[in-house]
């Protein structure tokens, strides 16, 4: 058992989830000073998207750095990219707590946060201030109290355009009452002709939910599609509750995240890539706990994955293994390079 399941994890476990989060990004930030970078990673991981070589698949997911405080620590600690957010034009501080709840048996987190945050002056002042070492996203969002939340996205992308290497348009947090109708046919149309028309020169995705109708499938990758969106980011968390419905925190209103998303999230995702083909690079989100986990995605359609919830119940160092374990898998399955098994299984 790892130094972090069997001593620092116990301790992290007996505070607030919240505070336990504080004290890792100040952990982080210290730490990371002195931290070596991290060994080359094996060429058989590398892969071409967005415009750009990633040195391994693995992102860490928004949500975890909030602010722009620690992206150059994940850096070191061997992510191939990271994505901070969810940031909205003004500071605000979010829902009430309690808003994050873990289910221990289930290595899963419900948390309805609501994008508090410091708002995107001083992320982006922060992003000008540190130069990133690595591939980094920004991750949008539009203000509870907006009374035009398609003009927060096109404030946020056009404060960021120039300070990260790819935007994501947040427009599947269940935490924001209404966030989620702008996934809706009309209301995206508008949101993606109103942020595509500032002619950005960084790729834009769109992060979505795992709890879309089936019907509202091809009408999202069709206007992705006709708006030249980059990709889309699949998944956010989940409201369903189906397999942790016993767990005494399950009552508790928010996203789900963690194992009990896999399915789902990598079921939406396959279907989505059968419908776009080449058209739109994914990242598979949701889940994700093990290289094996990695390996399904990619093989469902995801040329990038990433991932928060594992480590928190992992730890930092479950990166490193999973790489390790996902380079294997390819090995062992005949594939030369990453991108040949992109989509194999859809």
């Amino acid at each position: 058992m790892s130094i972090y399941k069997s001593v620092i994890r116990p301790i992290m476990f007996r505070l607030e989830p919240e505070r336990a989060h504080e004290l890792t990004l100040h952990g982080l930030k210290l730490a990371a000073r002195f931290w070596p970078n991290p060994p080359p990673d094996d060429y058989i991981l590398a892969i071409d998207a967005l415009g750009m070589r990633f040195s391994n698949p693995f992102g860490l997911a928004a949500g975890f750095d909030k602010n722009a405080d620690v992206y150059n620590a994940m850096f070191k600690l061997g992510f191939g990219f990271s994505e901070v957010g969810t940031v909205t034009p003004q500071a605000q501080i979010g829902n009430p707590v309690p808003r994050i709840f873990r289910l221990l048996d289930h290595e899963a987190v419900i948390n309805r946060l609501g994008f508090n945050n410091g708002g995107q002056v001083r992320a982006v002042e922060r992003l000008r201030e540190t130069p990133k070492r690595g591939i980094l996203g920004v991750n949008i969002g539009a203000n509870k109290t907006a009374t035009d939340r398609i003009a927060d996205y096109v404030t946020g992308a056009a404060r960021f355009k120039d300070v990260c290497d790819y935007l994501t348009i947040n427009i599947s947090s269940p935490n924001t009452p209404g966030l989620r109708d702008l996934q809706a046919g009309a209301q995206l149309e508008e949101l993606l002709e109103r942020v595509m028309s500032l002619r950005l020169s960084c790729p834009v995705l769109v992060k979505i939910a795992p709890d879309i109708a089936d019907e509202d499938i091809a009408d999202i990758v069709a206007i992705a599609q006709k708006h030249k969106v980059a990709g889309l980011i699949v998944s956010n968390t989940t409201i369903d509750r189906e397999g942790v419905s016993s767990d005494p925190a399950a009552s508790e209103q928010g996203g789900l995240s963690g194992r009990p998303l896999f399915r789902k999230s990598t079921d939406l995702l396959r279907e989505i890539a059968r419908q776009a083909g080449q058209d739109l690079v994914l990242i598979g989100v949701g889940g994700i706990a093990s290289g094996d986990d990695a390996y399904e995605k990619i093989l469902a359609g995801a040329s990038l994955i990433q991932l928060y919830t594992a480590m928190i119940y992992q730890g930092p160092t479950v990166i490193k293994t999973m790489k390790r374990d996902l380079r294997d898998r390819l090995r062992v399955d005949g594939f030369k390079r990453l991108a040949d098994a992109v989509g194999t299984e859809k």
